[in-house]
């Protein structure tokens, strides 16, 4: 398969692939197909993760806070079709080492249809080793619109195997992700603020709660993972390591990591009263494996607010820890901008 295969003008979705070495910046691949955001794709979405968010749930309400007459698609679930749908690129991924500039522009609605494109823009070579087959990593821009208007953008950063045993000599700075030791959690709260809509009305959400910065609640209510391929098969997430056990390096299959972000954002819904939706991530590391039937817990940590729109912006550190026989696993460190009245 050569790159002009998989420019959207060139050729199908790859059924095996892509591979590192098949890639080059530049290279668009094929887009998946466009999702209309309807209430039985929002439904089993909140059956899959038990978030709470009002503007989700209660038309009512998010007509009266946001002006539409349609509810409020979670950003969590807006997320995790985009990346299912950048998953034309990650197909064989090895690991995804970071996502960065994860910027929703935009509140999504139900009846609204959403499409994702994912460019490769930088490639670097891995490490050539004895004990292991060549791989490369790939950085891409992805964006999606609703209804053809941009929404939400992001860069990801898969490693890939390469096909054959050569790799192609690519040397690109590729960088990371926002660093876990910068207090801001890589949230500017003041750029940020600028993504939450003037006009919502976000007093209709409640009073405004006594949360200090700095201080950490933990969530007495644990979650078990389960129903893991319904959210790959809702989000058109077609990573082979999420389905097929034989392809992980653990010998189980690999959770997807939105749905533990899925998850870690419904504790959020939980602790935060009227939590409205979030409109950017300053880091998300996948810090430990999650598999099937994996029992979560969560804690909250308020890094820092400001006031935006007619409500409040809060920068969060998220941390999920998986309770196993063998004893608690970290799997999630993740911040996030959530609005709040």
């Amino acid at each position: 398969m050569t790159p002009d295969e998989l420019s959207p003008t060139g050729g199908q979705i790859p059924l095996d692939g892509p591979y590192y070495d098949l890639l080059r910046p530049g290279v668009e691949l094929p887009r998946q197909p466009g999702v209309t955001l309807d209430s039985g794709v929002c439904a089993i979405y909140q059956a899959l993760v038990g978030e709470r968010l009002p503007l989700v749930q209660n038309r009512r309400l998010c007509a009266e806070v946001t002006g539409s007459d349609q509810p409020l698609v979670s950003p969590g679930l807006v997320m995790a079709l985009s990346v299912g749908h950048t998953t034309t690129v990650s197909r064989r991924v090895i690991a995804n080492l970071f996502y960065r500039d994860v910027r929703l522009m935009r509140p999504v609605y139900q009846q609204q249809t959403l499409d994702t494109s994912v460019r490769v823009i930088a490639m670097r070579d891995g490490r050539s080793r004895p004990d292991r087959a060549p791989r490369g990593v790939v950085l891409v821009a992805c964006e999606s619109t609703a209804d053809g208007v941009p929404v939400l953008t992001y860069q990801r950063c898969p490693m890939l195997p390469t096909k054959g045993r050569d790799l192609p000599g690519f040397s690109d700075e590729i960088g990371g992700g926002a660093a876990t030791d910068d207090p801001t959690g890589g949230i500017d709260l003041g750029a940020c603020a600028e993504l939450v809509p003037r006009d919502w009305r976000l007093y209709l959400l409640g009073q405004p709660d006594t949360w200090e910065v700095g201080t950490t609640v933990t969530d007495p209510l644990r979650d078990y993972i389960d129903n893991t391929p319904a959210l790959l098969h809702l989000t058109h997430n077609l990573a082979f390591v999420h389905r097929d056990a034989e392809v992980s390096p653990y010998g189980r299959r690999l959770v997807n990591g939105l749905q533990v972000v899925g998850m870690a954002q419904a504790s959020l819904s939980r602790v935060v009263q009227g939590m409205a939706t979030v409109v950017a991530w300053g880091y998300c590391n996948h810090t430990g494996p999650a598999f099937e039937d994996d029992l979560l817990s969560f804690t909250h940590t308020l890094l820092g607010e400001t006031r935006a729109g007619q409500g409040r912006l809060r920068a969060v550190r998220v941390r999920a820890t998986a309770h196993r026989a063998d004893g608690p696993a970290d799997i999630l460190d993740w911040t996030l901008a959530a609005v709040t009245p």
